[in-house]
């Protein structure tokens, strides 16, 4: 069953993503050669009245070919393209917008998943502030003297990532991005501004990095028809901003252990499945968000990238060296394989230890 439903949640993720793309090709008469979910060999194929709709073995992945692309032109050598429906044929406004129209789908997905969930509860509890209500006996926070009514206004990860903590949500954030050394946390206590070092210590118990303290209880919001969008916009910040947050240390080299892949996202949905359906839908709206920020970054691979490609060559009024684009996409291919092959390494590694 894990497998099953591993399986759904890539084919929603990816099938929307891609058909973000066709539908905005299609609305703008880009001549679309194939739609396909998954890599690899062909499974099923069936064609409609021009574009044939494939679903492949490896179901990780997938695309739109499009007529005025190097791969659908160099796929379909024998189709014969009406004038006018190449993409590079259209304005630079609708290339963007059907470059935009997959992370579209994902960030749409995401929002629903999130206001469903909360009318479907019926409440949305708000992380309690950063007042600290208690503090263990023999923990790292004890050690720090931090005490009972502490407010934690801020915390420094020793790669100099820091986080503004208005909420405890943001400190427990904080901690699991947690690697080494000391946590530099901004208190006030009383009047008086303090900076505290406190080490975090593995907890056995928990499974999980811990500074020992506990927070207060959060407010808990009466969830209905007519407030589920605020709060699923709510929710949706705070995992967008933590993935924004995530991608900035990458690109400092810090968090590399702590990424996952598709064995990653294989565990996450069978832990997902056994605490309940919302769960795995929850999983399902943060893993279509993720993918959506992702798809933004400009590299030449992927959607953000083509964007800033479009939009350079429209400023200066000429196409960009093919080989230089070709360089470039080789290269961040190259990135991303190896990317691909470290954080398996990485999730085969923490499912064997």
């Amino acid at each position: 069953m894990t497998i099953i439903y591993f399986i759904l949640l890539l084919t929603i993720i990816i099938c929307l993503h891609e058909a973000g793309h066709l539908a905005a090709a299609k609305l703008f008469g880009v001549y679309c050669f194939e739609y396909s979910f998954g890599m690899g060999p062909v499974l099923f194929q069936k064609k409609g009245r021009e574009t044939v709709y494939s679903i492949r073995a490896v179901p990780v992945g997938g695309y739109v070919a499009l007529a005025g692309e190097t791969d659908g032109d160099e796929s379909y050598p024998d189709v014969e393209v009406p004038p006018g429906r190449r993409l590079p044929d259209k304005p630079v406004w609708q290339r963007i917008i059907i470059m935009l129209a997959g992370v579209t789908m994902n960030f749409l997905l995401a929002y629903l998943i999130f206001c469903m969930i909360f009318l479907w509860a019926g409440g949305f509890q708000e992380s309690p502030t950063g007042k600290i209500e208690s503090v263990m006996e023999n923990s790292p926070a004890e050690r720090a003297g931090l005490q009972a009514g502490d407010v934690i206004t801020g915390i420094t990860l020793s790669d100099g990532t820091h986080f503004r903590t208005e909420t405890f949500q943001d400190l427990q954030i904080a901690t699991a991005m947690y690697e080494e050394g000391d946590l530099k946390l901004e208190i006030l206590r009383g009047n008086e501004q303090l900076t505290v070092m406190v080490t975090p210590e593995y907890n056995e118990e928990y499974e999980s990095v811990m500074i020992g303290i506990t927070g207060g209880a959060g407010n808990i919001i009466r969830v209905n028809f007519l407030n589920c969008w605020k709060y699923g916009a709510v929710e949706m910040k705070e995992a967008a901003g933590l993935m924004l947050k995530t991608i900035g240390r990458l690109f400092r080299g810090k968090g590399l252990n702590q990424l996952s892949g598709p064995v990653g996202i294989y565990s996450a949905t069978e832990q997902s499945v056994s605490y309940g359906f919302a769960s795995y839908l929850f999983l399902i709206a943060e893993l279509s968000l993720n993918i959506g920020i992702i798809n933004l970054l400009p590299l030449p691979v992927l959607d953000g990238g083509q964007i800033l490609i479009t939009a350079a060559e429209a400023a200066v009024h000429r196409k960009l060296n093919e080989k230089l684009k070709l360089g470039l996409m080789a290269a961040t291919w190259l990135i991303l394989i190896s990317l691909m092959l470290f954080v398996t390494w990485n999730d085969i590694s923490r499912l064997i230890g």
